[in-house]
Order: structure tokens, then C-alpha cells, then sequence
């Protein structure tokens, strides 16, 4: 398999991404204040994943990648880019269209791209299509997620997962992992089938049944919830 050149990007227009969300600010993936892009579309399907409504491949959620850099664009000054999903490798041309349009953005701003992925370091570094990738981001979290391995790492949904700086911005923001540890965001969104709870970082074990009780004890019944199979 031979990898796009990053000498000749495509014209981000041409490249359709399929989205799961955005989201800005972003406080519990990474450091500062952040802006959040979901991938929507995940085969790897971890037992007791949080989003297991990013799985599906919904082309209904298919768009141009030059509309989420035209999000990035309106936003405030932001410290980051974190990108999750879903699988976003599972989407190469789209990641790497999306990586070259956030590094003309970012220009000579210190800000970082943090990608999130269940494929293990060592499977991305062999594809070509990858290490294209891999070469415009800061870090990465790699590794499938094993639910009974959840040791409350910051970053890291358990430990078998690995953080990976690969630029000097990436080892000066990402070497050791400090950030406040384990932090949450709950969001809430209006759309067209009624309001939308959803939450933004790694829960510590047994947080969402918690939460949930804590819902329950207000009043607020719950429908489908997305970390449930």
C-alpha cells in the first residue's frame, strides 16, 4: 500500500469526513482549553466504550472537510486540537486531509494535535498511509480499550494504551501525562429528537452509573445511553 503524499495535499473541499460531533471548549481531553472533532464510524468496538454511538459508518453524517476547518476557524484562540471518535484512522484520507488544513490554520501558533486511536502504535507505524498521519500530529493515544485495565491514567482509558508524543511541542505538553487527572464535561444539545446529554473525557470506573443515579435522584429520566450495549 503506498501512502498520499504530503507534498501534494488534496483540496479539502474534495475530501468528505464523516462527523460524529464537534465540540469547543474542550477542558478533559488534553491540556488548555481545547477544540474537540469526532469521528463517526468505529469497527474495533471496545467492550465498555462511552461512545458507542460513534460506531456506526452513518453516511448521513458525511461533509466536506473544509466545513470543520471553517469551524475551527470562527472559534476563540484555543491551546489544542484533540481528535477522537468513532476511529479516525478508519477515515485516512479525511484525517490526513483534516491534519493538513489545522496545520495551514494554526500557522505559528504553539498549538497542539492530540489523536486518539484503538489501533496499537505499533500496527500505525508499519501502514505508509499512516506514518503520513502520524507525522502531522503531536501526540497520539494509542490502543484498544480494556475495560478491567482502567487504572485512572489522565489520557489513557486503561493501561494498556499508550501516549505517544512525537513533535517537541508533543513531549513538552504530553511526557508526563500531568493534567489534573480524570476530568468530565457534561454538554447538553437541542436537536430535532428532543435534548441531548452527552459527556466529553474518560470517566473514572463506575462514574456514568453514578451519574446516572445522581439524574435519577433529580428527577431527570434517561433514555438510550449510548455507553450501554
Amino acid at each position: 500500500m503506498t501512502g498520499p503524499s504530503t507534498a501534494d495535499p488534496p483540496d479539502a473541499g474534495d475530501v468528505l469526513l464523516r462527523l460524529a460531533k464537534t465540540h469547543h471548549p474542550v477542558t478533559a481531553l488534553g491540556p488548555g482549553v481545547r477544540a474537540g472533532i469526532w469521528f463517526q464510524g468505529c469497527t474495533l468496538a471496545c467492550p465498555g466504550c462511552l461512545s458507542t454511538d460513534t460506531w456506526p459508518a452513518d453516511d448521513s453524517r458525511l461533509l466536506p472537510v473544509a466545513e470543520v476547518l471553517g469551524w475551527l476557524d470562527g472559534l476563540p484562540p484555543v491551546d489544542g486540537v484533540t481528535i477522537s471518535g468513532g476511529e479516525p484512522f478508519q477515515q485516512p484520507a479525511a484525517l490526513l486531509a483534516l491534519l493538513r488544513g489545522i496545520h495551514v490554520w494554526r500557522g505559528s501558533r504553539e498549538l497542539d494535535i492530540l489523536v486518539f486511536s484503538g489501533y496499537v502504535s505499533s500496527r500505525l507505524s508499519r501502514v505508509p498511509e499512516s506514518r503520513n498521519i502520524l507525522e502531522l500530529c503531536d501526540a497520539v493515544v494509542t490502543g484498544p480499550y480494556v475495560e478491567r485495565l482502567d487504572d485512572g491514567s489522565p489520557l489513557r482509558g486503561s493501561a494498556n494504551q499508550r501516549l505517544v508524543p512525537l513533535t517537541a511541542l508533543g513531549r513538552k505538553r504530553y511526557e508526563h501525562e500531568g493534567h489534573n487527572g480524570r476530568r468530565m464535561q457534561v454538554c447538553v444539545e437541542d436537536g430535532a429528537e428532543g435534548r441531548r446529554v452527552y459527556y466529553i473525557g474518560i470517566p473514572r470506573r463506575g462514574d456514568m452509573d453514578r451519574l446516572s443515579a445522581v439524574l435519577d435522584g433529580a428527577g431527570v429520566r434517561a433514555g438510550e445511553a449510548s455507553w450501554r450495549l
